[in-house]
Formats: structure tokens, C-alpha cells, sequence
């Protein structure tokens, strides 16, 4: 039986990708985690991978053909004779489709998918959870895992020691994938500064008095001068794709909360946009809904810049991992016996140098 290789989506908001390259050709034999193609969005070339072994039997697209995340790139099967299903061809950007409004289960599932309502034909005046479904089967696509996909080098060989391999779980993927791209993609560096704490520690004692807060809002009340330190200087605010800067409109502030054993890299969107009390409150609603286990997606993604803390620990001194597409992430940590304490930064030196880490970090040290 034939089996499909379907457009990735790659961004959350890139409903399009544009195939860029073909690694392999009708009749060639793939392996599982093999590079088939390559294909290009808004902001990054991507490696796409087969998720089977077989044999390529048919091309549904060209090189420079906009698909439809979700579309089918390609067919395999176990031998070179199986049929191949009669389906359309991957739809393009801006291709025919239906216009009806799809009913809310048509677009929990399209959401889940990564498929445009414009590309799926409705019965009748609502795109309906059938019609879904129905171009579900007639296209072969099937619900898949929603996280990336991680491709291992062919080289790697297991250790010469006794043991079995065992999947990754979502956290771990997720992890695998951040720790990649730091190594892979960004011109990671490292930086820090001394200052007194009692500033910040009295600053937050003062609002937790004027707001009747029974917990200290000192990380969020950092975390929120983060954001407008950021705000006022948007370079900060930035990433490098393909060559090029990418200047993000928002700052989503990524920030970590550890759950039980799992580590979170909780978003606050549109982080710019609040005033300090609904930022806090916004703040608090993230690492509730991460320790509760229940975060949405844009919870858990498109962070621009982030922020870490291991006071908690009483760790001194660590140096985070950047998220992918993230090039600043603040390091804050316990005070030192001598009363001192550091801030630091992990950032991109693609995109920041350290004079422009440096100035951040010694206007953080002090409330504004």
C-alpha cells in the first residue's frame, strides 16, 4: 500500500511552504529519517525527512510550487509497482478551493492539521467536519504527532555499552530541538554583570505591600522591565533567517517553569502591549495553566525573547539554552554570601553584540 509524505508546517503562522530543492527521484529507495527535500518559508529553509522506508513513486509538486501544509509532497510504497491513489495535486498558494465557512469542529481539525479551508471543497454552504475528513481520505493525510519531526545523522553509532533505545517523549523532543538549534544555527555567547539585589528586592517589597500580594512579584516585576527595556531598544527584539535580520513586530516573552520534572518554556504574547499589574496577572495565568498541564499551543511557542531564573535553587551562576529563533535570554540567580548576585544573558551574536547585552543587563539591575 502506497504511503504519503505530507507538507510540514514549519511557523504558526505559515499556512504555505515553497518547495525549494528534491533530494531524491521516482524510483529511488528511502530509509526512515532520510532528507527527501527541502522546503522554504517566510522565515527558515527546512530539511524535510521520509517518515517511512520505501521506494519514491510519484512527485506531487515541482521545484518552486507553493503546497499547503498538510498537502502530500510525495508517495512511497514497498515496491516499485504499487499503485499510486488518484488525488489532486498539492494545492498551490492561492489555488481554488472552497469558500465555505467551516463549522468549529472543521476548524479544530483544519487548526490541528495545518490545512487552509480554501483547499478542502464543501458539500454544502459550511465546510463541515465530513468534508474534512472526507479530504482527509482522499488525499491519504492522516493525524500525525504534532511535534517537529527531529532527524538523526546517519553516522551516529549507539554506545558500545549495554542498553535500548527508547522514544522521546513531547518535553524531550522539544528539548532535542531547542538544544539543536542553539548548536546548529545560532553564534551563541555568553555574558554577565554583579549587582546589589536590595534594590529589586525592596522595589518588590513595596508593590506586594500597595497590591496586597501575599507572594513576592520580584521575577515577574524583572521579567515585565525586560519587556520594556526591550520595547524601547527593538534590536533586542530580533533574529537572523537566511542571511537576513527578522525584526519581530511583538515581544513575546518566553519565560521557564518548572513543573514536576518537566521543564516549560512558557509565552506571554504581545508582552509589550501590558501595563505591569495585567502583565503579572498574565504571567501568573502561563505558569499556572504549566503546572496544571494544561497549556495551549500559543502558550508554548513563538517566544522572541525569554527569561530564566534558578534562584529558586539557589544556583549562582547558569547559562540557559536559546530557543530556536530567539537571540536573548536573561540568566537571573541566587545571591552569592557576599550579598552580590549576577544577571546574565545568553544571546545570538549574530544578531547583538556584547556592548548591546551589556547595557541591557546593567539597566536591568536596577528597577526603573
Amino acid at each position: 500500500m502506497a504511503f504519503a509524505l505530507h507538507a510540514p508546517r514549519v511557523n504558526n503562522n505559515d499556512d504555505i511552504v515553497q518547495v525549494i530543492a528534491f533530494r531524491v527521484g521516482v524510483g529511488d529507495f528511502v530509509k526512515l529519517g532520510d532528507i527527501v527535500l527541502d522546503v522554504e518559508t517566510d522565515k527558515a529553509i527546512v530539511e524535510v525527512a521520509a517518515e517511512n522506508d520505501g521506494y519514491v513513486l510519484k512527485l506531487m509538486c515541482e521545484v518552486d510550487d507553493k503546497v499547503a501544509v498538510g498537502s502530500i509532497l510525495l508517495w512511497q510504497g514497498e515496491s516499485l509497482d504499487e499503485p499510486v491513489p488518484e488525488a489532486p495535486v498539492v494545492a498551490a498558494a492561492g489555488g481554488g478551493g472552497g469558500n465555505a465557512r467551516p463549522t468549529a469542529k472543521a476548524r479544530a481539525l483544519l487548526k490541528e492539521l495545518g490545512l487552509d479551508a480554501a483547499v478542502v471543497p464543501a458539500a454544502g454552504d459550511r465546510l463541515t467536519l465530513a468534508d474534512v475528513e472526507a479530504h482527509m481520505a482522499a488525499h491519504g493525510i492522516q493525524r500525525r504527532d504534532r511535534t517537529p519531526a527531529v532527524t538523526v545523522s546517519a553516522q551516529e553509532s549507539l554506545p558500545d555499552v549495554p542498553g535500548e533505545l527508547r522514544d522521546l517523549n513531547a518535553e524531550e523532543r522539544g528539548m532535542l530541538i531547542t538544544v539543536s538549534w542553539h548548536r546548529d544555527h545560532a553564534a551563541a555567547t555568553y555574558l554577565e554583570v554583579e549587582y546589589d539585589p536590595k534594590a529589586w528586592e525592596d522595589h518588590a517589597a513595596a508593590y506586594a505591600a500597595e497590591n496586597k500580594l501575599m507572594l513576592s512579584p520580584l521575577l515577574p516585576l524583572l521579567a515585565y522591565r525586560y519587556v520594556q527595556l526591550v520595547k524601547a531598544s527593538p534590536r533586542l527584539n530580533a533574529t537572523v533567517v537566511n542571511g537576513k535580520r527578522f525584526q519581530y513586530q511583538p515581544v513575546n516573552l518566553g519565560f521557564t517553569v518548572q513543573a514536576g520534572e518537566t521543564l516549560y518554556l512558557t509565552v506571554v504574547r504581545d508582552a509589550e502591549s501590558l501595563e505591569a499589574k495585567p502583565f503579572i496577572e498574565a504571567l501568573g495565568e502561563v505558569q499556572r495553566h504549566a503546572i496544571q498541564r494544561k497549556l495551549s499551543r500559543a502558550e508554548t511557542s513563538g517566544a522572541t525573547i525569554a527569561f530564566s531564573s534558578m534562584a529558586r535553587w539557589n544556583v549562582s551562576r547558569h547559562i540557559p539554552i536559546l530557543p530556536p529563533y530567539c537571540s536573548l535570554m536573561i540568566a537571573h540567580a541566587a545571591p552569592k554570601g557576599s550579598g552580590r548576585a549576577v544577571l546574565g544573558a545568553s544571546y545570538d551574536h549574530r544578531v547583538l553584540s556584547g556592548f548591546d547585552v551589556a547595557r541591557l543587563l546593567m539597566e536591568l539591575a536596577k528597577p526603573a
